[in-house]
């Protein structure tokens, strides 16, 4: 076990444990931010389409949050070029963000403190931004029809070149690797279930894959595939079971092709009573989509 002398982002000089030592275990995608060149027509998109209520951005930007009405915000638009702006993690393990980056500080890794100190930013090997912070209010989640609006937001998946060097960042910050398919696609879990963050080497590049909502069970996906395909959106894939993670799902894309998951029955991890290897899955359609192996247009074997 190494100890090194550092200085914490609240400026306190304390002596931290490495990285390697401290597994996350209570650690949630809280939202996802993506620049957009029409902030006005995606959030009508999100709004009509998902469920989701808007109000004016908290940040130093214009753009618009969207969440349930209540409590923390799912997602967030901002103007730009289409694309992944950033996404948050809502650390609970003991220490919260401040303790994750005081381990990155040891590491070496740059970080910028944002928002007074409750948010801490880093950026992974592809340059991905994520915003480490302290607990949000979830009182919206399960509060609505699950027809008409997800539960919550789950998980994001990274498309990488260079799916090792993003491997190793997402362990150094505590994730626990749960699951690969071979050389292309791996799965980190931060809490009990199967994967808060996902990294597939899509062979385009780097960016936001997908990002996923929770649905709260199987027939609330009929209900769903009705919803957007009565509002003229193609569905790009599914219904159908992932093997890794054996969640059920559905995919379409928002106006700005930002592909967007529905999901329910995640598998759950239980670190603190069991211990668990890692899964090496067949590089095969069938094995992330084991009801036959189809694949959207977007997606190769991986």
């Amino acid at each position: 076990m190494t100890y090194q002398d550092t200085t914490s982002p609240s400026g306190k000089s304390r002596r931290r444990v490495g990285a390697s030592d401290a597994k996350l275990s209570r650690t949630s995608l809280s939202h996802v931010a993506l620049r957009t060149p029409d902030v006005e027509a995606m959030t009508r998109f999100y709004v009509t389409t998902i469920g989701l209520i808007p109000e004016p951005s908290g940040g130093d930007e214009p753009g618009v949050r969207l969440g349930w009405g209540q409590g923390h915000h799912a997602l967030e638009l901002l103007e730009g070029p289409p694309g992944l702006d950033h996404f948050g993690l809502e650390i609970g393990d003991a220490g919260g963000h401040l303790e994750v980056a005081e381990r990155l500080q040891v590491r070496g890794i740059e970080l910028q403190v944002l928002d007074d100190g409750s948010t801490v930013c880093v950026h992974d090997p592809d340059g991905n931004a994520v915003h480490l912070h302290g607990g949000v209010s979830r009182g919206g989640e399960h509060a609505a029809d699950p027809g008409r609006r997800p539960v919550r937001i789950q998980h994001a998946t990274l498309a990488t070149s260079r799916i090792e060097p993003m491997i190793d960042f997402y362990l150094g910050l505590g994730f626990r690797l749960t699951d690969r398919m071979g050389g292309v696609f791996a799965w980190l879990r931060s809490n009990v279930e199967h994967h808060s963050v996902a990294i597939v080497d899509a062979g385009r590049g780097a960016g936001l894959d997908h990002y996923s909502f929770d649905l709260d069970s199987w027939s609330d996906f009929k209900v769903w595939a009705d919803r957007v395909t009565d509002l003229g959106i193609v569905v790009q894939w599914g219904p159908g079971r992932h093997g890794p993670g054996n969640n059920l799902f559905l995919f379409f894309d928002d106006p700005d092709g930002n592909h967007i998951e529905l999901s329910a029955e995640m598998e759950r991890f239980f670190d603190d009573r069991a211990q668990y290897e890692p899964r090496i899955w067949s590089a095969e359609p069938k094995t992330i989509n084991l009801w036959g192996g189809q694949l959207p247009l977007w997606r190769g074997v991986a």
